[in-house]
């Protein structure tokens, strides 16, 4: 069984400071949803004031449509792993596993069942008698997410679960994850900073900054379309270019920038007029060689530098004004694509770049009013 979950203005007030800001959203039932931030954005804030461990400052938390307020974290329809998963370690796995209905009193037997299904749930089938420290990385991943699921919750709340594990196995664990989460069907609401975690496993993210929500999409439309600056330089690379708007016509906005004028789109949620203030954002994926100067946004620049990585090759490059210029190419078997002190010319579609109004002052630390906490 699994709850929706809503927050209905959310703040989060630590004596002057403001740690979460007028957060309201509805994560529905079944849903794997994440919320993705630099460290200090207020995402695991969130994540305590829906497991009950953090009282809102103002507004409501609901699960499955009751108010959670006054109730605490043991009475709450939600389990929660933590970053260190903290497994017993004197305990065998399938008792790891079952203690939820150890303490309730459930017999050996029924426990030791109960485990076993959890077991072959998480892909550990067969795995109940050994000790802890005889498990993978992954392995003890998986049996502190069995754990949580023996409780039956409604909410499964994971705050940075994968943060300690290398890269190939957190990139294989977003996979099991995943997995679990569509087999067991309750809703799962992951917090975490790495935007690879969240865009390949959620159904929906949201991008925070200093306590403020930026913008809540499916991982295709915040990384496409992001509406603010600083969800388009969070999320991803990208290349960003300063300037002046002059023309803005059928979706699309003329920009003067230093390495001249660019044509980019512009977002419907962030709409830009003649003589505003923009940044254009290119991915490094979208510049291009081929047919350069046929297209609407074509640069001259010098190749300062490259890195290989494997599957790409990451082009540092430099025009004669304006801030270097990351690209990059496919690899495609060569050994390389330009020799280091190249000119060459780049372009990129005005399709595969976005115009934004810049950054919005900082958020002071401050409610608007002292009455906002009790009134």
């Amino acid at each position: 069984m699994s709850a929706d979950v809503q927050l209905d203005n959310v703040w989060v007030q630590f004596g002057d400071f403001v740690a979460v800001r007028d957060a309201s959203l509805t994560i529905e039932g079944g849903e794997f949803f994440s919320f993705l931030g630099p460290s200090g954005c207020g995402k695991t804030t969130l994540l305590r004031a829906i497991s009950g461990f953090q009282e809102p400052s103002r507004g409501r938390v609901l699960i499955g449509g009751k108010d959670m307020a006054g109730i605490g974290p043991n009475q709450r329809p939600t389990a929660l792993i933590f970053q260190n998963l903290a497994l017993f370690p004197l305990m065998t796995v399938w008792e790891n596993i079952s203690f939820a209905l150890e303490v309730k009193g459930v017999d050996k037997a029924a426990r030791r069942k109960k485990a076993d299904e959890l077991l072959e749930l998480v892909a550990l089938p067969g795995q109940g008698e050994k000790m802890v420290h005889e498990l993978s990385g992954g392995q003890k991943q998986r049996v502190a997410v069995a754990r949580a699921l023996c409780a039956e919750p409604e909410v499964l709340l994971l705050d940075e679960p994968l943060s300690a594990l290398d890269l190939k196995l957190r990139q294989h664990m977003r996979t099991e994850l995943r997995a679990i989460q569509q087999r067991a069907g309750i809703t799962f609401i992951y917090i975490t900073h790495d935007q690879g975690e969240a865009l390949t496993m959620s159904d929906r993210v949201a991008v925070m900054r200093q306590g403020v929500i930026d913008q809540i999409g499916d991982g295709t439309t915040v990384y496409d379309h992001p509406e603010t600056a600083f969800v388009a330089s969070f999320v991803g690379e990208n290349n960003s270019f300063s300037g002046k708007v002059m023309e803005v016509a059928n979706g699309f906005a003329q920009v003067e920038t230093k390495v001249g004028v660019m044509r980019a789109r512009i977002s419907d949620a962030a709409p830009l007029n003649r003589g505003d203030k923009a940044i254009v954002f290119v991915r490094p994926e979208a510049l291009d060689f081929s047919d350069a100067a046929r297209k609407e946004n074509s640069m001259e620049v010098t190749l300062t530098h490259q890195e290989f990585e494997g599957h790409f090759w990451h082009l540092v490059l430099q025009a004669e004004s304006g801030p270097k210029i990351r690209m990059s190419v496919m690899n495609d078997g060569s050994s390389g694509v330009h020799e280091t002190g190249a000119k060459v010319s780049v372009a990129f579609s005005a399709q595969s770049a976005i115009a934004l109004a810049p950054r919005s002052e900082e958020h002071t630390s401050e409610l608007q009013s002292p009455c906002n906490l009790v009134c």
